[in-house]
Order: C-alpha cells, then sequence, then structure tokens
C-alpha cells in the first residue's frame, strides 16, 4: 500500500486503484485531484494509463453496466450513474450495444425479475399498484417496461 509513502506518484496511486476494480477517467482524476497532485501531472499520467490500455472508460462502462443488470437496474438509471462517473453518452451507447449483444439482455424480463424478487403480487389497489411501479421507475426501467413486468404478476389468490 503506498498510504504510508506521501511521494508515490499519481501513476502509483492509479495502478493501486485500478488493481481492485476498473475506474472512468473521471473517476481517477477525482481521486488524484485529492491527493493534491497537478492537473498537468494528472493528464499526462491518465493519457499514459489509456495509451498501455491499463484504464479505459469502454471497459469501465461495459463492467459497471454488467455489475447494474445483475443488480436489476434498468437503462435510465445506469445511463445516470455512469454520466455521474464521467463517462460520456458515445461511450455508454458503444458499451451498452456490446453487453446487449454478449450477454442477450432483455431488458423487460429483467424487470419483470425485479419486480418477482420484491412482489408478489400486481397489487390490490390503485396505490399498491403505483407502489410498484415507482420501484421499478427508481430502478430506471421505462414505463413500457414497467408496464409489461407488472402484467406478468398472476393477481393474489
Amino acid at each position: 500500500m503506498f498510504s504510508a509513502k506521501a511521494d508515490a506518484s499519481p501513476r502509483e496511486w492509479a495502478i493501486q486503484w485500478l488493481a481492485r476494480r476498473e475506474y472512468s477517467r473521471a473517476e481517477l482524476a477525482r481521486k488524484l485531484e485529492q491527493k493534491a497532485f497537478e492537473a498537468d501531472e494528472i493528464s499526462a499520467c491518465l493519457d499514459a494509463l489509456a495509451e498501455q490500455a491499463l484504464q479505459s472508460d469502454e471497459r469501465f462502462a461495459e463492467s459497471f453496466i454488467r455489475s447494474r443488470i445483475a443488480r436489476g437496474q434498468g437503462v435510465i438509471r445506469i445511463k445516470g450513474e455512469l454520466r455521474q462517473r464521467g463517462v460520456d453518452a458515445q461511450t455508454f451507447a458503444a458499451a451498452l450495444v456490446a453487453v446487449e449483444a454478449r450477454e442477450a439482455v432483455d431488458w423487460f424480463e429483467l424487470a419483470r425479475q425485479t419486480l418477482e424478487r420484491r412482489f408478489s403480487s400486481p397489487g390490490e389497489t390503485p396505490k399498491e399498484r403505483a407502489k410498484r411501479e415507482r420501484f421499478l421507475a427508481g430502478r430506471g426501467f421505462d414505463f413500457e417496461q414497467i408496464r409489461y413486468a407488472i402484467s406478468c404478476l398472476s393477481p393474489s389468490s
């Protein structure tokens, strides 16, 4: 660990973080800024890491999307979280297409499975149905996916 070394370089810090998980360029830049490195040092370090394929926003976005799908999250939420982590729309779109193709993602089925893990019925009252809709909307599913998921739940017996 470099925590005891006050003279660790930006590269050493970045490598240490990247050894644990993927990070976006913007996340690494923020973390290095917190360590009081100069902006030009950070930029040079991140450019070198990207050139050596040690850091890649595309790889980060694909990994992030896969992990969020496993958690039962929809496209809207995933896109918002990636935007907060500094991933641009073009990188997100390319990563989404790649993951959808590789993993054969069915967002409607993911919404259904996510809802079934939490609720066993579509709800008896409009208030109960609204609760289920809010749950899925908060998870990042769109209106059509929410409608599909609720329609698949069998009415309580």
